[in-house]
């Protein structure tokens, strides 16, 4: 009997707690609750349009309606509470407007001046009228007003909703709207407003929402809001503030939703939301804030929705986000800040171009790419490198140096070969490690390993370009390095290519995380970089590959005009000077090839010096595509494609085949005298059975 009241208990207090319970469940970063069940799903889940979760909490909330939206909806977008019965309850009105209960319509009528209308009005709604002064009472928007009146609303204490918005106000004087006491909302939008005080708002005790968008405020009053303690929604967006004293705010015990985006705000208090506890959205977007202080989020535990777009913040964290356990939206100038708020449901924007929140590769195409390019990077590197070690060149000092060349172009395969496989290992769950993988070891080696392939192919280049400049420039000179001379500068190209990859290593503060700005741990284009980082980002590429790239292009055109001029003239000199001829044309191809892959990323470095939006896709594609392709293409370009190795292929394979035909002809003699052998034994076999009167059957193999 105990079992059974036990059992009974316990299913229904889980029961209870299952069906009641409003506490939602603890998820690991990356993941969200199915509402009230114990259930977490991957945030790639949210808003796919399949119920993942079972009760639909997963496909709930798929637009930001934060704050106001939500309330508003709730207030407004009931058919219940919009439905005014058609009667008039204003005793004084002008026939021409519409009237409904106690709210009144004057739209397109060609009023001159403010109609009489009853004292119980609640809401005058006057649009496009043509009217110079506002004479006492009522309230208009888009129109011509320049003037407000101390007396315009006195003894209007029933009006809830004053729209003032498109008109040319300048100034408010204190204690226009001191008799509004049950005003609820007051639109200022659009007026050349510069200036309010904090007795503006007095006798405003019931205002609710407050809007003045695209005025020209420059400061707003310390304790603004404190005659307005009911006030749910402000909206200031679009003015020129560019300071926000500390307790502006304070005394908002129940705000729901704060904008300040697309002002001139420089610094923000420290303790400036600390009271808003009940805050629901905030916006801060487009402020050219330098800092954002670690805590200044930390009383906003139930935000929902948080816009800090365009805002560097160079101080990020994760635990500037980590109190706000509500927070479904989140707004960034960078995918990389998203790393820091893996618990938020949406965060924006969804990628960089190269990774999103569900793999390290965000495009299937490049997913693709990735492997194909370094396995065709490895291998060709690697059959060149071997090729040219049994095959013996006239010219060792340039064959050694083309080997080189080929094991910094291999360095490349390997660093997308480790691309690939991390891609592999996040497959699905990028965003929960992706902060981790960024700081990571790993990353900054892969980033180091790229950097490295990168500027000794570059000089490399630069070097076998010059080295081919003299010899065609200057055919009678002496001045040819040789097999020591080549060595030593091929030490010191590899030396430098490590130091310019090993220095963002040595300082992190002067640095930062270097190599950890993407998924792909590549440099190459990041508009949050402090201008240190970005300084030495841009003297790599911008100096040290891009006046490489000019040396080359220098050279080769000096080389044709010089071979124009003389390389034929001396018929001694003809068939070494050809050859030469031939080898600078393939080189040129070599150049051109570099030129495709090199040029975009000029290009988009100069951009990011002037500050200019560069699309994630494009930057993306550079990263995967252009440049590993140039390490793919060497191999090709200087080995598979020159007359001597085509010619010491085809000896090769001639020789194999020699070989292999003088190994079939042996084979087929050894076989033919191994048979002679075998019927002779056979035979004399056969001849003792028949002596022996045996009898004889045929073997099978015969």
């Amino acid at each position: 009997l105990w079992i059974l009241i036990y059992t009974i208990c316990f299913y229904f207090i889980d029961f209870i707690l299952t069906q009641d319970s409003s506490v939602s469940p603890s998820c690991q970063k990356g993941f969200f609750p199915c509402g009230n069940l114990t259930k977490c799903l991957p945030r790639a889940f949210h808003c796919d349009g399949v119920n993942d979760c079972g009760n639909g909490a997963d496909e709930e909330n798929c637009g930001d309606n934060s704050g106001w939206a939500s309330i508003f909806d709730t207030i407004h977008g009931n058919p219940n509470n919009m439905d005014l019965s058609q009667e008039c309850y204003l005793q004084q009105y002008p026939q021409c407007c519409a009237c409904k209960e106690t709210e009144l319509e004057c739209i397109n009528v060609n009023l001159k001046s403010v109609p009489l209308v009853s004292s119980n009005v609640t809401l005058l709604h006057m649009k496009y009228t043509v009217l110079f002064c506002f004479i006492p009472t009522r309230f208009l928007q888009y129109n011509c007003i320049k003037y407000i009146s101390r007396k315009a609303f006195i003894g209007l204490h029933k009006l809830q909703m004053l729209y003032l918005s498109h008109n040319c106000i300048t100034s408010l004087r204190p204690g226009v709207f001191k008799d509004l006491h049950e005003l609820s909302w007051l639109i200022l939008d659009d007026n050349p407003i510069t200036r309010i005080s904090q007795q503006l708002f007095t006798g405003l005790n019931s205002l609710f929402f407050l809007s003045m968008i695209n005025n020209h405020l420059e400061a707003l009053p310390k304790e603004m809001c404190k005659h307005m303690p009911h006030l749910n929604w402000v909206f200031l967006p679009r003015n020129q503030i560019d300071f926000v004293p500390d307790k502006t705010f304070s005394s908002l015990k129940n705000l729901g939703e704060l904008d300040l985006s697309n002002n001139m705000i420089m610094d923000l208090p420290h303790h400036i939301f600390k009271d808003l506890k009940h805050l629901q959205k905030l916006n801060l977007s487009y402020n050219p804030l330098p800092y954002l202080d670690e805590d200044h989020f930390k009383s906003l535990k139930y935000l929902q929705s948080l816009d800090l777009e365009k805002i560097e913040i160079p101080n990020i964290n994760t635990r500037m986000f980590q109190h706000m356990r509500n927070l479904s939206y989140i707004y960034f100038k960078n995918f990389r800040y998203c790393s820091y708020a893996p618990h938020v449901r949406i965060c924006i924007p969804l990628t960089d171009g190269i990774s999103s929140f569900e793999d390290l590769l965000a495009n299937n195409i490049l997913r693709i790419f990735v492997w194909v390019i370094a396995f065709i990077t490895c291998f060709g590197n690697l059959f060149v490198i071997c090729m040219r070690t049994f095959i013996r060149a006239e010219n060792k000092t340039h064959a050694m140096s083309i080997k080189i060349l080929c094991c910094a172009d291999c360095l490349m395969g390997v660093y997308l070969f480790f691309v690939g496989f991390f891609d592999i290992k996040y497959r699905g769950q990028y965003q929960k490690y992706a902060l981790l993988w960024m700081e990571s070891l790993q990353c900054r080696l892969m980033g180091f390993l790229a950097m490295l392939s990168t500027e000794v192919s570059v000089l490399l280049l630069t070097y076998l370009t010059l080295e081919k400049y003299v010899v065609i420039v200057f055919p009678f000179s002496n001045i040819r390095p040789g097999k020591h001379q080549t060595l030593i500068i091929l030490v010191c190209i590899w030396i430098a290519g490590f130091l310019i990859a090993i220095i963002p290593f040595w300082s992190e503060e002067f640095f930062g995380n270097f190599y950890g700005k993407n998924g792909v741990c590549f440099p190459l284009y990041d508009q949050t970089e402090d201008f240190r980082s970005k300084g030495y980002s841009l003297g790599i590429f911008l100096g040290v590959n891009l006046l490489a790239f000019l040396i080359i292009v220098f050279s080769y055109i000096s080389m044709f005009c010089s071979i124009q001029k003389t390389a034929l003239q001396t018929s001694d000199m003809r068939i070494p000077i050809r050859r030469d001829v031939a080898l600078a044309n393939r080189f040129f191809f070599i150049v051109f090839s570099d030129a495709i892959c090199w040029i975009p990323v000029f290009v988009i470095k100069t951009l990011s010096l002037f500050q200019v939006e560069i699309p994630d896709t494009i930057t993306s594609w550079i990263v995967i595509f252009f440049l590993p392709i140039n390490s793919a293409l060497n191999p090709i370009l200087y080995t598979l494609t020159t007359s001597f190795f085509k010619d010491k292929l085809k000896q090769l394979l001639h020789k194999h085949r020699r070989r292999s035909i003088f190994k079939s002809e042996k084979k087929s003699l050894s076989t033919s005298i191994v048979w002679t052998d075998d019927s002779s034994s056979l035979k004399l076999g056969m001849l003792n059975k028949i002596i022996l009167g045996d009898s004889v059957t045929k073997p099978t193999y015969l």
